[in-house]
């Protein structure tokens, strides 16, 4: 099985849509996947995701196909620091707090935070993946601590069209990652590819493998500039994005 997370384009946070530069992204990804052999599509229901998405239906021919899935938009999860500070995603903490906690670092014991607790922050992560994986079942591989087991081996193609946070959510699931980690580290930028494969080196044992993360190669070869979205300043001293 070969997993697709695409992120929406560019997009207008306020209308929940996307900007113009949002939308010449889309028709760039659009003319990259249909050449692609893609089985199903999935999509959040967030506007931004599904605007993205239609572009690339109509390319395939698969409007009527796409499958739209409540556990599939952002990962909304508001929490309170213990210094009182508020942060809107658990992918957007500074560095300064997490990197000295070492509980950061631990694929169980992340969310064992009083902090996150009163957000709900780790159910809300054990909700999403469980929805994830009851939907990997159905496509033939079933969870099983560490692994999947292959009930229906396949070479499907499964497109996702979602949003940074939640696939970093997921990505982590899939690879036995802390989430904190994988997404202080990791980026999906706007109309980014990330491309996983299924792996059964041993009979009915399968893990996924991520071949590409976020690759925007559809924008480079459209000579259209990648977007900011989701990243930091790269320098302190400049306008860029701090929070």
């Amino acid at each position: 099985m070969r997993i697709l997370f695409i992120r929406h384009g560019d997009p207008d946070y306020e209308r929940d849509t996307l900007t113009e530069k949002g939308h010449r992204e889309a028709k760039l990804l659009a003319e990259k996947l249909k050449q692609e052999k893609i089985d199903y599509i999935y999509c959040s229901p967030l506007g931004r995701a599904k605007h993205t998405c239609q572009y690339t239906a109509k390319a395939l021919g698969m409007e009527k196909d796409v499958v739209i899935k409540d556990w599939l938009q952002e990962f909304d999860t508001p929490f309170t620091l213990p210094t009182g500070e508020w942060r809107p995603h658990v992918w957007d903490m500074r560095p300064s707090f997490w990197t000295k906690n070492e509980k950061m670092y631990d694929q169980k014991g992340w969310s064992d935070h009083g902090f996150f607790a009163n957000a709900n922050v780790a159910e809300s992560y054990q909700t999403l993946t469980n929805a994830f994986d009851e939907l990997l079942g159905k496509h033939g591989y079933v969870r099983d601590g560490r692994i999947y087991r292959a009930e229906r081996a396949n070479t499907d193609t499964v497109a996702f069209f979602c949003h940074f946070g939640l696939e970093g959510m997921l990505l982590s699931h899939l690879c036995n990652l802390s989430p904190i980690v994988f997404t202080h580290h990791f980026v999906a930028l706007p109309s980014s590819v990330t491309t996983l494969y299924s792996e059964e080196r041993e009979k009915g044992i399968v893990t996924f493998r991520c071949c590409a993360l976020g690759d925007t190669s559809h924008l480079y070869a459209g000579n259209e500039p990648i977007s900011f979205a989701a990243r930091f300043c790269e320098i302190y001293d400049s306008n860029d994005r701090h929070e």
